[in-house]
């Protein structure tokens, strides 16, 4: 039987790794530090579910809940975007030096296998080309000028040309755009060291945007799904910034499980590894498309495009998760239109 620690499983994404887990037949154990930021309700975890609570920084206890650990699921972290910079040392302090603690302690443990919850962040803004043509194109940082004007797509930074978004793979290049996305690409290199010092192997799993059951909600760290659910239970119209075409890939949260499984299988068949994964459904939405979507859904006004920004917004980035479903036998299976009513049905219901 496969024993797995789930850190940060008493978590949105955590929690249903660790029922995916138990529906496997696996043997559970959970370190979770319960912050009150994220758990204002204390979590109810399964009978079956061995549960230590610990902050990932404390050496001590890592290495006491690694005893007889097969695989690490490497949930716990801080997300989202934060407020401004003086979130920085929160979020380098747990992303980064706790999984730094934590991969010290399996390397002390002798725990070689490991999936890492990185997230799409570390891309910054998606895959670009010229109209017409198909040759890449890192896109130039958007100007305040254009934003203003309406303009929201980004340009060429030899041309100026308005540029046309793709979707990335694993091969494109990381340009990560802010502390979190800086924090969970450090994560990932801080793992690939690790691989090439004890030989282990590791899942790195790029999630795209997450929704579902269990999504935290009124917070300034939550999802636009979230956020968009919220103002309709409130009887407002979601609030759409920019134009609404911003390019997403929405991703249930149940097919994120699944994902973590089939990596953790993965990782007892390779050999010293890191590689990283696009956890995506390959298909695009707007971010008008999931208002309007869930508006529908909610019985809700319909969303209102409001012309805001954010200057640090990524304007498109969508993924090919071919890689994940050749390498890991994965693929995302829940529809978002009946994702998206199970998920409204929760904040209604």
């Amino acid at each position: 039987m496969t024993r797995i620690l789930v850190t940060g499983g008493a978590g949105f994404i955590g929690s249903r790794v660790v029922h995916a887990a138990l529906a496997r037949g696996w043997d559970v154990r959970v370190l979770d530090a319960l912050r009150v930021d994220v758990h204002p309700q204390a979590p109810v975890l399964a009978d079956a579910v061995e549960f230590v609570r610990a902050d990932v920084r404390d050496r001590e206890a890592m290495e006491d809940a690694l005893a007889g650990v097969d695989v690490v699921c490497h949930q716990a972290a801080k997300v989202g975007l934060g407020v401004d910079f003086d979130d920085a040392p929160d979020y380098s302090e747990v992303n980064v030096v706790g999984t730094a603690v934590v991969l010290a302690a399996m390397r002390a443990r002798r725990v070689g296998r490991l999936v890492l919850a990185s997230s799409m962040v570390v891309y910054g803004e998606g895959a670009y080309h010229l109209p017409g043509a198909s040759t890449a194109v890192r896109p130039a940082p958007r100007l305040i000028r254009d934003l203003e004007a309406g303009v929201f797509d980004p340009r060429d930074p030899a041309t100026g040309a308005v540029l046309v978004p793709g979707s990335i793979d694993e091969t494109g290049a990381t340009d990560p755009r802010n502390v979190y996305a800086l924090t969970k690409l450090a994560q990932e290199h801080l793992a690939a060291s690790w691989v090439r010092e004890t030989g282990g192997s590791a899942a790195l799993l790029r999630y795209h945007n997450v929704y579902g059951a269990g999504m935290p909600r009124d917070t300034p760290y939550a999802g636009v799904a979230a956020i968009f659910r919220s103002a309709l239970a409130r009887g407002e119209a979601p609030r759409v910034f920019e134009d609404g075409r911003q390019r997403r890939d929405f991703i249930h949260v149940d097919d994120v499980a699944a994902a973590n499984l089939a990596a953790a299988e993965w990782t007892a068949a390779v050999g010293a590894t890191a590689r990283p994964f696009n956890i995506a459904t390959g298909r695009v939405t707007t971010v008008h498309g999931l208002a309007s979507a869930l508006a529908d859904a909610m019985h809700g006004p319909d969303p209102v495009v409001t012309g805001e920004y954010r200057a640090g917004d990524v304007r498109h980035i969508t993924a090919s998760a071919d890689r994940a479903h050749r390498e890991l036998g994965w693929r995302a299976e829940v529809d978002l239109g009946a994702g998206l009513a199970g998920f409204a049905a929760e904040h209604t219901g």
